[in-house]
């Protein structure tokens, strides 16, 4: 290493620094409120839904990086248990009970 890109590598901190301080306080140094517009708010609303969907969705339907070649996976029937729970009830924690009473038998009894 030379002593110019020490300093280069020095710089490059020293400004990712900076640029991170300035993003993560942007909002604490405005000198007035700040609101979001209408349809970022609305974004914003679906944005735990696809998070939590590009989560679980691959997860349920592939496996080893591959897309599952048959329908016997105990995984598929747990999650449309727990989505048929989840519209009945509308109970978080009845869609993971009901997810893993299907799940469990099927994968340690039937291998699946």
């Amino acid at each position: 290493m030379t002593a110019s890109t020490d300093g280069w590598t020095l710089l490059a901190i020293v400004g990712l620094a900076a640029m991170t301080v300035l993003s993560r306080c942007f909002f604490f140094i405005l000198d007035r409120s700040w609101s979001l517009p209408g349809w970022a708010l609305r974004a914003l609303q679906y944005a735990p839904v696809a998070a939590l969907a590009a989560v679980v969705v691959p997860e349920v339907v592939m496996v080893d990086g591959q897309l599952a070649a048959t329908w016997l996976d105990a995984r598929l029937f747990a999650a449309l248990a727990g989505v048929a729970i989840y519209f009945w009830r509308r109970s978080v924690l009845l869609t993971l009970v009901a997810g893993m009473l299907v799940y469990l038998p099927l994968h340690l009894r039937l291998g699946w």
